[in-house]
């Protein structure tokens, strides 16, 4: 495939475009920050979105080799995290999803209610990396970080199975996976919820370490070990070779000791549950984010990619993988918002994630095919309507709506990187095993 025109224009569209998500700081965010992009999101600071749209943000400060750009952004990237850490309610660990001017308005029980995602650490671990290790600017916002994760730890966490879950379906950043949305709450042991908690743990401990808190991140490393032996255990499906979310709600009988013989005679009480979930094979993308994250085997990385992604009538499509598998009967491809649809429709981000876990694995020919796949979306996108939107029809790569959205789309250019050969800046690894591009003097 000749991806040439397309290279030229992506790179022009994007370095042209980047700087308009740039935000200063007042009212009631102190620190500067960056915006996802678009009118939709014109003044807010959003969790999720950041830590991504960041890595995207390198790469262009790569391909322009120009080490003023670093000096200008990084107020823009540590202040997308500072502002999060320094709000009312960090320092207990609530905080919450998304942030913007006008304020925000605190929910009554914050124990009981969604709150940003995992990605606070893993963000400012990527930073530290990147700038050569140093952590000081984190040093005093650091307790309100461990609070963060400890508050996931005390009101998000299942003790039997280990595993984190979202407290209801707000705000859960795959909006309306089924997996979660419309399910009771405290149910959903959400594999995207705990890969993005492993990378977290990892993330932690990596800034404990800096930080000469070497005890500290111990501690959270061990967290992290025991997480991924919960996610093998309780989201892996050897049948479908597959990672699954979980159903947390299980209702068990009375205690069989506390039954007064008469009554309650007949309660399920000789043989209650003895599981502790139940695994929902629905096909979400976020399947794929176990690679992503370093979860998978070896051989499941390689069940992962021959029996999901090139598999046309589940989530392979013409631009890519579809965010709900085809096969799935909520399948459903119509706009919407509130919430947007992760019911089929391609995201460059769930693109880039995918990508990023088959680069980790060696699985070469199936990244290519997709980063191929991202690279003529995007470019298409821009050679007709001279921007980006949220997200794309699978087959004919039609943009379905919100034009103007930035943010992680800007990630193809790292993909497009990749498949030329040249330099990639890639997200916080704990092992610091993948070579980090540097700027040339």
């Amino acid at each position: 495939m000749n991806l040439d025109p397309y290279a030229s224009l992506l790179r022009t569209t994007i370095q042209g475009k980047y700087a308009v998500t740039f935000r200063e700081p007042g009212e009631g965010l102190s620190h500067p920050f960056i915006t996802p992009g678009s009118e939709q999101y014109a003044d807010e600071l959003w969790d999720w979105d950041m830590p991504f749209f960041n890595v995207a943000m390198r790469q262009i400060a790569l391909e322009r080799n120009d080490p003023a750009m670093l000096d200008q952004i990084r107020p823009y990237e540590r202040g997308c995290i500072l502002n999060f850490l320094t709000c009312r309610g960090a320092g207990a660990g609530y905080i919450p999803i998304y942030l913007n001017r006008s304020g925000f308005k605190w929910p009554d029980d914050v124990r009981n209610t969604n709150m940003h995602k995992p990605c606070l650490a893993q963000h400012s671990a990527f930073l530290v990396q990147q700038d050569g290790g140093d952590a000081e600017w984190l040093r005093e916002s650091f307790k309100a970080l461990c609070a963060f994760i400890n508050f996931y730890r005390n009101h998000h966490f299942h003790i039997s199975t280990g595993l984190y879950y979202w407290q209801d379906d707000f705000a859960i950043g795959v909006d309306n996976d089924p997996c979660t949305f419309g399910r009771p709450p405290k149910s959903s042991g959400s594999i995207f919820l705990n890969c993005l908690m492993y990378k977290e743990l990892e993330g932690v401990a990596y800034l404990a370490d800096r930080l000469g808190l070497d005890e500290v991140g111990a501690l959270y490393r061990r967290d992290a070990d025991a997480l991924k032996v919960s996610i093998q255990t309780h989201c892996w499906d050897e049948w479908t070779g597959f990672f699954y979310s979980v159903d947390l709600n299980i209702h068990r009988s009375v205690d069989p000791l506390k039954i007064n013989f008469g009554s309650n005679w007949g309660a399920h009480c000789g043989y209650p549950p003895d599981w502790d979930c139940l695994i929902q094979r629905i096909g979400v993308w976020s399947g794929f984010l176990a690679l992503w994250a370093g979860i998978a085997t070896p051989e499941q990385a390689e069940r992962v990619a021959h029996e999901h992604y090139r598999n046309e009538k589940t989530f392979g499509a013409a631009y890519g993988v579809r965010s709900l598998s085809r096969l799935e009967k909520m399948y459903n491809v119509r706009p919407m918002v509130g919430p947007s649809s992760w019911l089929g429709p391609v995201w460059g981000i769930s693109n880039y994630l995918t990508w990023r876990g088959f680069v980790k694995y060696g699985l070469e020919a199936d990244a290519r095919d997709l980063a191929e796949k991202t690279v003529k979306l995007f470019g298409r996108d821009c050679e007709r309507f001279g921007d980006f939107h949220e997200y794309y029809q699978p087959d004919n790569g039609e943009p379905i709506l919100n034009r103007g959205f930035h943010n992680w789309n800007f990630l193809v250019l790292n993909m497009l990187a990749w498949l030329e050969g040249k330099p990639v800046i890639a997200e916080f690894e704990s092992s610091n095993t993948l070579p980090k591009p540097t700027l040339q003097s």
